[in-house]
């Protein structure tokens, strides 16, 4: 599992509307609204890296009211949680 963890700036009179659109984009898990320079983060999830430009280039950038994005890719999560087993169900 690839994670990708997308800031998002938007129009900020626009935020619950861009951040719903976002959360039903094909590979965003999780859409967090937050303080500070930014005004969404985006969790993305993919099984393969080439789906990355798909979901960030191709979809989470062509929402109306997002003005920019930063994105970070994860190498390790440090959690108790056991993330890769949460979302790798159904997928071989």
């Amino acid at each position: 599992m690839i994670t990708a963890i997308v800031n998002v700036t938007c129009d900020a009179r626009r935020i619950p509307e861009v951040a719903q659109a976002l959360a039903e984009l094909d590979g965003v898990t999780e859409v967090y609204s937050v303080t500070g320079d930014i005004d969404l983060v985006v969790m993305v999830r993919v099984q393969q890296h080439d789906r990355l430009a798909d979901v960030i280039a191709g979809g989470i950038s062509r929402v109306e009211g997002v003005a920019s994005t930063t994105t970070n890719i994860a190498f390790r999560a440090y959690s108790r949680h056991d993330l890769e087993s949460a979302f790798a169900l159904g997928f071989d």
